[in-house]
């Protein structure tokens, strides 16, 4: 099911751009491939797979505009092209996957984003981040501007991403001030939508396919704490904006819907629009997880002209409809795909200088 939003503006014109994707398979990346492919860029996509997985990217294989590279951002890029853009997306961004590996968390956002700015330097390409709204951590400013500089705790079992992300920014404005590199910086809050991963242990993906299954959908801590969800359609519209804006416009910029909904009333949109019979199961709230969370977007509708416009409704029906039809395959219950071996699919010539 596709959302057709009605959009207030026409988005960055159609481009020849040649265009790096990092974390190009995984759910947010492979919509922002789908978005540049149509918009006429050449895209090459760049994931290891710890994450994201090839069945998100498989139908653009065939595309003559898009290449494939099996490959990690914490070893230096070596790609032979000539690049205009690159999103640096590549992180796991749910609490099951980054606490995996919470050292390979932290390299990949500190020594991953600091391989990605010398590519860039060395391509002179422009840079956009993807930070998140974890950098405000458990915030104690409802809501969230950008100016707030966050309550995070360093030590605890969220940190590798937290953490993390927020070193990302810090280098990603050290290379604008020393090296003039054009950059951008999203802080992209809760988003939603097709292609999220069943087990990647986030809200929205866990009380649908709970409900789908007729389990009982579990719901940490007492449920009054609150989030704000932004479709996808939007999120990614958000990001081709800020990345074409004037070069002024650095960010950091909050993307994502200011519109604050708590977690049991998202548990029961979803026990309605799925007509399960499941139970809600509440359990303890795990360390550190932030009791509220919206975004102040004035910066993104000024500077940007962007407004999310999917309502919860529409998008949780797409939602739902993309997680019924995954329910009925084989490979539901498969855990992504963490690939090591060296692969390279799609068209042009690209080379990697190692791969993880």
């Amino acid at each position: 099911m596709t959302i057709q939003s009605p959009i207030r503006d026409s988005g960055p014109a159609r481009s020849s751009r040649r265009i790096l994707v990092t974390g190009g398979a995984g759910f947010i990346g492979s919509h922002l491939c789908d978005t540049l492919l149509q918009r006429g860029g050449h895209v090459i996509c760049l994931d290891n797979l710890f994450s994201g997985t090839m069945r998100n990217v498989r139908p653009l294989l065939n595309h003559p505009n898009f290449t494939f590279i099996e490959g990690d951002v914490r070893e230096p890029l070596a790609i032979d092209a000539d690049i205009d853009r690159i999103y640096n997306l590549a992180c796991p961004a749910s609490p099951p996957h980054y606490q995996r590996d919470p050292i390979g968390t932290m390299k990949t956002c500190v020594i991953g984003t600091m391989n990605v700015l010398e590519f860039a330097r060395k391509k002179s390409a422009r840079v956009l981040q993807a930070s998140t709204s974890e950098v405000y951590g458990d915030p104690e400013i409802h809501p969230q501007p950008e100016s707030y500089v966050g309550h995070v705790n360093p030590n605890g079992p969220r940190a590798c991403y937290d953490e993390g992300k927020r070193a990302a920014e810090t280098l990603m404005f050290d290379y604008h001030r020393l090296h003039g590199l054009e950059i951008k910086v999203a802080r992209i809050f809760n988003t939603y939508g097709p292609r999220m991963l069943e087990n990647d242990g986030r809200v929205v993906s866990n009380f649908i396919v709970q409900a789908l299954r007729g389990d009982p959908v579990t719901v940490y801590g007492n449920g009054t704490q609150t989030r704000s969800f932004c479709f996808i359609d939007d999120l990614v519209r958000g990001l081709e904006l800020l990345m074409e804006s004037p070069a002024s416009v650095t960010g950091p910029c909050n993307l994502g819907n200011p519109h604050e909904v708590t977690i049991e009333k998202i548990a029961r949109h979803v026990l309605a629009h799925t007509g399960s019979t499941s139970t809600l199961c509440f359990e303890p709230l795990p360390k550190d997880d932030p009791k509220r969370r919206k975004p102040v977007i004035e910066t993104a509708l000024r500077k940007l002209g962007w407004l999310p416009c999917v309502p919860l409704k529409d998008g949780l029906q797409a939602t739902i409809a993309y997680f019924a039809l995954r329910t009925a395959t084989p490979e539901f219950a498969m855990v992504p795909n963490q690939g090591q071996s060296r692969r390279q699919h799609g068209r042009g010539r690209l080379t990697l200088a190692s791969q993880q």
